[in-house]
């Protein structure tokens, strides 16, 4: 009877870790996977809210573009998906698609071309050059999207240069009161504004849904690819691996950054002079010619005639 017990409870418990363990396994494939979506471009974390479906009700032209950009998309592969997702990441434009910027691409180039075509003929051109034209016009409206994402990436990169300063003040100060860095970030994300702010939640976000703090810290450098961010990111990963403290570390890097920032407008101002020549020499100079020698060019024009 006892034997019979005891082989009940060893079936029972058998059974039970088999369960325990193929649970386990499911949920390591579900985290996974949640850190496959992460690594991946989709996340709409600091976008507005609202459905899918009344977002495109409102902005039927985001639909069209997003319809024709998936069109295009099957039909070519030479088309960039990667590069364009990361310039949209670190343009801060999580709701865009880069299919969907492939989309105002084709949609951009037909409809200049078209307009060059009509409006040329109409200026009195020659249908040749109309044709030349419109080549040269679709073109450059070809990458007008992909320009415009760039310039609200630079943008924003220059943002987050001249807020990483201060941002890593905030970090010594809480550090040194005693919070951990995971915590120290949650405090400078509620306290910094966007777009290092958004950046900030972002990575806490990254880590709360599974990825390490390391693993975090390097994705916040691969979307935020701004010089003061690599170097916070270097030191910061370093620091971890190494074991240094992180108060001193994070001191050393707030005296050198503004060193550098200091160093950069230093540059900048030493570049003005030679950034005002051209516009004093082809605007500001023919006009003061112009007022100051047109008296005297008629007074000579009268003492002659």
């Amino acid at each position: 009877m006892g034997i019979g017990l005891i082989a009940v409870a060893g079936v029972l418990l058998l059974g039970a870790g088999i369960m325990i363990l193929v649970g386990n396994l499911g949920k390591s494939r579900g985290a996974t996977g949640t850190i496959d979506q992460i690594q991946t471009y989709g996340y709409v974390a600091e976008t507005a809210g609202g459905s899918e479906v009344d977002a495109r009700a409102k902005r039927p032209l985001d639909s069209i573009a997003g319809r024709l950009g998936d069109f295009a998309a099957r039909r070519t592969s030479r088309f960039g998906e990667e590069k364009i997702r990361e310039k949209l990441v670190s343009a801060g434009m999580y709701g865009t698609t880069p299919r969907k910027i492939l989309g105002y691409q084709v949609m951009c180039a037909i409809a200049f071309s078209l307009l060059t075509l009509w409006l040329v003929p109409a200026m009195g051109g020659s249908i040749i050059f109309a044709v030349v034209a419109a080549v040269g016009v679709a073109a450059a409206a070809w990458y007008a999207p992909v320009y415009y994402v760039e310039l609200k990436r630079r943008s924003r990169m220059e943002k987050i240069d001249k807020q990483l300063p201060d941002m890593i003040d905030l970090l010594v100060v809480t550090i040194e009161a005693g919070l951990g860095i995971l915590a120290s970030m949650r405090v400078a994300s509620e306290t910094m504004s966007d777009p290092l702010g958004q950046e900030l939640r972002l990575t806490l976000q990254e880590q709360r849904m599974g990825l390490s703090v390391n693993q975090a810290i390097e994705s916040l450098g691969r979307r935020a690819d701004a010089p003061n961010m690599r170097i916070f990111v270097r030191a910061l990963t370093q620091g971890e691996r190494l074991g240094v403290s992180i108060g001193a570390t994070m001191r050393n890097l707030s005296l050198e950054m503004r060193k550098r920032r200091r160093a950069m407008a230093e540059e900048r101002a030493q570049k003005m002079p030679i950034k005002m020549l051209f516009p004093l020499i082809f605007c500001i100079f023919p006009a003061l010619f112009v007022v100051i020698l047109t008296p005297m060019i008629i007074s000579i024009i009268e003492a002659l005639g």
